[in-house]
């Protein structure tokens, strides 16, 4: 009998294309239908091959990978080095608009040898020679004639390398992927993964309850304060700190955020602390900075800001609001989960303390990327990044990554850091390197562009049928290829 994994996804996936894929809805389903050349292993600690079967350095600026001989796409054509050359030519053309771009921005060639060898060739030795590469590769055979990728068909109807393929992409109802016959690493155990593209947390939350999903994200509240013996019965729970952290940005480009005399009063204005407590009891810690916990490049030092009210005020005055003029912003966000609404309306009240006055706008996920995030329509906004283990400051916080389709979203702009970012990016002596980025996350959260919140813990509910996961700091999903169900 054919098997079913139950899923859920809070948004329709806007692009099914790894190199377009910028919404987590569309970066997670595209990740069981594509494969990069590389890969964490589970423990996060060692790059790995993925499409590649072994790889190495020539020399400090040259990395060769070789692929896998039997390596298939879902329309039943091989995967060859060409496959490899045309992704990086797509990534690095002016036809598209894609935030992973900037990761290959230091790539001199990138060249095949032979059908299954391909050279990459830096122009200066890269500290994320291999990473960037754990991009999905993209089939050459399909897409060669493709005049407009960001519109194309293919980003609906994908065809990858991966464990599963598309079946079927309803939109706001379900999509379905099915086991890929020819995956290289062998066929996955389970025939069947259905995503439910459910927008209200609740919802979400009452199937899960139901056994309708397998698997499912539950809010800290919701583990505390409204689970029962019999869910525990049914269901295993696995804890992990996430690789990502939440975070207010301001616009930068706006002039009321200018003044670091307002951003510090808004950042002495909030209790932190008392954020996390409220919406994670204790599955969550504050965030203090750019960089994750236990990666090279986070700073122990830095601690966050203790609430102090008296000197926000007194900060505000200095800027001009007082009682009678009070400082006023909006805070945009979206409801794809309860928690950042909430959030909103925590920092609302707390900020009110110091006399400022917040307006919230909650929207949609779609409509909040396309009409707020990326045309920078916003005074501040409350979003999150998913980092890798090995952080790329250019992505989020160098002047150039200040354009469309680009993730500095608030408009962070100042020489120094550039300067230390390029300097970063040629040094491959890890502990010079930590040493800088240890500097640069000191000079991000003094300058207050964004207001460090919190990093959650993801807690999620898998159903005991399914037999086969292996926790590790990855998560579960690293080796979802052998469920079993």
């Amino acid at each position: 009998m054919a098997s079913t994994l139950h899923l859920a996804t809070s948004t329709n996936p806007s692009r099914l294309n790894p190199i377009l894929a910028t919404d987590s809805s569309s970066a997670e389903i595209a990740g069981f239908l594509f494969n990069g050349l590389v890969k964490y292993d589970k423990d996060l600690s060692t790059i790995v091959g993925d499409l590649a079967k072994n790889f190495y350095f020539e020399d400090e600026k040259t990395v060769v990978f070789k692929l896998h001989e039997n390596v298939k796409w879902h329309d039943g054509e091989k995967l060859s080095a060409n496959d490899v050359v045309f992704t990086y030519n797509v990534l690095i053309s002016t036809k598209i608009s894609s935030p992973y771009s900037a990761n290959f921005r230091f790539v001199q060639s990138v060249e095949a040898i032979d059908a299954l060898t391909v050279r990459v060739r830096y122009k200066e030795p890269y500290f994320k020679a291999l990473e960037i590469w754990m991009m999905g590769i993209l089939p050459q055979h399909l897409l060669k004639d493709e005049q407009n990728l960001m519109n194309s068909s293919f980003n609906t109807k994908p065809i990858g390398t991966g464990a599963y393929k598309l079946k079927q992409l309803e939109h706001s109802k379900n999509i379905l992927l099915e086991a890929f016959d020819g995956y290289f690493e062998g066929r996955a155990k389970i025939d069947t993964i259905s995503f439910h593209v459910i927008a209200d947390p609740m919802t979400r939350f009452l199937m899960l309850k139901s056994g309708v999903l397998d698997v499912g994200s539950i809010e800290p509240m919701q583990y505390e304060r409204q689970l029962n013996s019999s869910f525990f019965e049914k269901f295993n729970i696995y804890e992990n700190i996430s690789q990502s952290y939440t975070y207010l940005g301001f616009n930068l480009r706006n002039e009321k955020f200018q003044n670091p005399k307002v951003r510090e009063a808004l950042s002495l204005a909030i209790n932190r602390e008392e954020l996390t407590n409220i919406l994670f009891f204790s599955h969550a810690k504050v965030c203090t900075g750019p960089f994750l916990p236990d990666t090279p490049a986070f700073n122990e030092n830095v601690k966050a800001p203790k609430q102090n009210i008296q000197k926000a005020k007194e900060l505000l005055k200095e800027a001009g609001y007082d009682a009678k003029n009070p400082f006023t912003f909006e805070i945009a966000t979206s409801n794809s989960s309860d928690i950042r609404p909430n959030a909103a309306q925590i920092l609302q009240h707390q900020l009110k303390e110091a006399g400022v006055v917040v307006t919230l706008r909650v929207m949609e996920w779609q409509a909040f990327l396309n009409m707020v995030v990326f045309p920078h329509k916003f005074e501040s906004v409350l979003l999150g990044w998913g980092l890798s283990p090995t952080p790329d400051p250019y992505m989020f916080w160098h002047s150039k990554s200040d354009k469309k389709g680009g993730f500095n979203l608030v408009g962070y702009h100042d020489a120094k850091m550039d300067a230390m970012i390029e300097e970063s990016q040629s040094m491959v002596e890890s502990k010079q390197l930590s040493a800088l980025w240890r500097e640069m996350f000191i000079i991000i959260t003094d300058a207050n562009p964004y207001l460090f919140l919190f990093i959650p813990k993801s807690i999620t509910a898998v159903s005991k049928n399914i037999k086969n996961i292996e926790p590790a700091p990855s998560g579960i999903w690293h080796n979802y290829i052998k469920w079993e169900k």
